[in-house]
């Protein structure tokens, strides 16, 4: 008797993402799974503001670089498996935790918009843009991030950050924050700087290029009588 051979199949429960990969022609019928071999070799996805509510089988997109999935319902992201990300959105869902430490090739993080209470991106040396605006972070530890030119957590609840080893950072948006002091003394490629709607005290922009800077937004920190230029 000739044998009928079946290759490996994903699970993908969530009848949104599979209908996106049906328009996408990694799949041609709706039934909760999608052949392996058609969408382990995907670099690029974007499947945001669909209403997924699970992205169950994205750990079968082993060779994913970019993965936008932004403006849907997700609770839960596993790119544990997908190494080989340099840019990631996942912004506007409802994500408490989100696991980056395997994903050491990030360059672009936009994770916004999502109730995160804490984000390690300790190992992503890589980065050069972050957005994490209206999360609910209350640190953000961004010291072995020394590639980042952008960075934005704007509309969170961080009182204090050290940016010390973050050189070559161009852009920071920091508005919305509990912040008491903010330390720009080493950041002297600074050229725009939002730090309004704290509680800062004294803010020392000595040590910048003032030919650099194209914007400053300071006011609403109800003590800032210091502003050293």
């Amino acid at each position: 008797l000739p044998m009928i051979g079946f290759g490996q199949q994903t699970y993908v429960p969530d009848d949104n993402f599979e209908q996106i990969l049906i328009n996408l022609g990694y799949d041609n019928i709706l039934d909760d799974n999608v052949l392996t071999a058609n969408i382990n070799t995907v670099t690029s996805l974007y499947v945001g503001n669909h209403s997924i509510s699970d992205l169950t089988g994205i750990e079968d997109f082993t060779a994913l670089t970019d993965l936008h999935c932004g403006d849907n319902n997700l609770t839960s992201l596993d790119v544990s498996e997908a190494t080989a990300l340099t840019t990631l959105y996942c912004y506007s869902n409802q994500l408490t935790n989100l696991d980056v430490s395997q994903n050491t090739n990030l360059i672009d993080l936009d994770c916004s918009g999502n109730p995160l209470t804490n984000l390690n991106v300790t190992g992503l040396t890589a980065l050069l843009w972050m957005y994490t605006d209206f999360c609910h972070l209350t640190s953000l530890d961004v010291s072995t991030n020394i590639s980042l030119e952008e960075l934005d957590f704007e509309m969170n609840q961080i009182s204090s950050i050290d940016l010390s080893n973050n050189t070559a950072l161009s852009y920071l948006y920091c508005t919305f924050n509990q912040l008491t002091s903010l330390d720009l003394s080493l950041n002297i490629a600074l050229e725009f700087l939002m730090c309004r709607d704290n509680q800062l005290t004294c803010l020392n922009l000595r040590d910048i290029n003032q030919q650099n800077m194209t914007g400053l937004l300071t006011y609403n920190n109800p003590c800032l009588y210091c502003i050293e230029v």
